[in-house]
């Protein structure tokens, strides 16, 4: 079968699923590094683009890309859904063994996409990479190297890297997520649940092509918190150890004051007013944080029990 014509191919070795979000600047940037690689890989492959309710020329751009190209999928979601969400959709339409994510904005080189396939063929299932060299911010790099550490301490999941788009899966990793579809959940830690044989590899990072990210901070803070909240029960068992160690300070402090008052009268007790106030402020705002915390649980808990779906097709369409 040549690999340069994937129209005809029911189920190709390869599936490329983007998600795109206002990327009309980076399309044909992407498709002109993109195709000849994967023309030059000897697979059958498509090209599945998610159109993440963008609001420039990124739906038209892609249409008119998919009369033009073979191989190439549109998604059309009917609004937008985010990242995740898009990629769950690509995920779903996608029809190769082999399945590639990856961002639009090309700081994932496409020329980094074979050392993805060559995993595959030595057997893993999950492909992970790590970026060897970031493009990014100094204060995102930072951000993120403490984010990898203490999501790794908290969840137990062992990825390098959970930042960088460009990974790998395959169908039987990628059938595990869409059978238990999880709200707001980050994919590449669901994977590894479903992964017999994962490894992480490292890849070239770019600067991004044109136009801005798309992750704001409250995005990024976010998504910290569920990947905390979605796949560990520390954050709870934290606050009760912080909680019976300020119960036993409370009480201790209580103790103190009485023993106080009995040797030095009741003079001394209005002299620690203050420092009263100061242990109540403290406890109040432990509280408010306990209740955050749990609500984002309960929250969770109410997202999944009303089973919305992560995202809503508006049309699909194959060159």
């Amino acid at each position: 079968m040549n690999p340069n014509n994937t129209s005809g191919a029911r189920h190709p070795a390869l599936s490329i699923v983007i998600p795109m979000y206002n990327e009309e600047a980076n399309i044909s940037r992407l498709f002109s590094r993109l195709f000849p690689v994967l023309q030059g890989l000897g697979e059958t492959w498509e090209v599945v683009c998610i159109n993440d309710g963008s609001r420039d020329s990124t739906l038209e751009l892609l249409e008119k890309e998919s009369r033009e190209r073979k191989g190439l999928v549109v998604v059309n979601l009917a609004r937008n859904f985010g990242q995740h969400a898009a990629v769950m959709a690509g995920f779903s339409q996608a029809r190769g063994k082999w399945i590639i994510t990856m961002d639009a904005d090309l700081q994932n080189p496409p020329e980094e996409i074979p050392k993805i396939v060559e995993q595959f063929r030595k057997g893993h299932d999950l492909v992970g990479s790590i970026r060897k060299v970031r493009h990014d911010s100094c204060f995102r790099r930072t951000a993120s190297r403490i984010t990898n550490r203490l999501i790794t301490k908290i969840s137990g999941i062992s990825l390098k890297d959970f930042g960088c788009m460009l990974r790998g899966y395959s169908r039987e990793v990628v059938r595990g997520i869409l059978e238990n579809p999880e709200y707001r959940t980050f994919i590449p830690a669901l994977a590894t649940f479903f992964a017999r044989n994962p490894v992480e590899i490292q890849v070239e990072h770019e600067e991004r092509a044109a136009g801005q990210s798309k992750y704001s901070i409250l995005k990024l803070l976010s998504l910290q918190l569920d990947l905390m909240t979605g796949f560990s029960m520390w954050p709870l068992r934290i606050l009760f150890f912080v909680g019976s160690i300020v119960a036993l300070l409370g009480l201790a402090s209580a103790l103190l004051i009485i023993v106080m008052r009995i040797l030095y009268g009741p003079e001394w007790a209005a002299q620690g007013v203050f420092t009263l106030f100061a242990g109540l402020f403290f406890l109040v705002g432990c509280q408010f944080f306990a209740l955050g915390l749990l609500g984002e649980y309960i929250g969770r808990i109410f997202q999944a029990v009303r089973k919305r779906p992560p995202f809503i097709l508006d049309w699909v369409k194959r060159s």
